[in-house]
């Protein structure tokens, strides 16, 4: 019986990482040329990864100077981006290739 409140122990403890890391993860689309969602809302002070697709075959460059932050997104491409921790606060972040329509913001709260 003990070996098996171990397993147990041991999967949920495998269980609970997984959830933790999933929650630190947040995920953008790029599509014609706009961000989607165009306000992710983070946690504040805790470091989060975005991921970001490009649904378009026209690359992309995720730019943000509040966040220090510029990735190229290659056209149906996918990059990982590591923000923070972050201040409570609104940090602006562009397509560089399409200002005029590729806009968002990282809300950490």
């Amino acid at each position: 019986m003990g070996s098996i409140m171990k397993f147990i122990a041991i999967i949920f403890l495998l269980f609970s990482f997984s959830l933790s890391a999933a929650e630190g993860e947040f995920a953008i689309t790029i599509k014609d040329h706009r961000f989607e969602p165009a306000e992710i809302h983070v946690p504040a002070n805790q470091k989060v990864k975005l991921v970001i697709s490009n649904l378009d075959v026209t690359p992309e460059e995720f730019e943000s100077h509040d966040l220090n932050r510029e990735k190229i997104v290659t056209g149906g491409g996918k990059v990982t981006v590591f923000i923070g921790p972050l201040k409570p606060g609104r940090y602006p972040f562009v397509g560089e290739f399409h200002m005029d329509t590729a806009q968002g913001t990282v809300i950490a709260e």
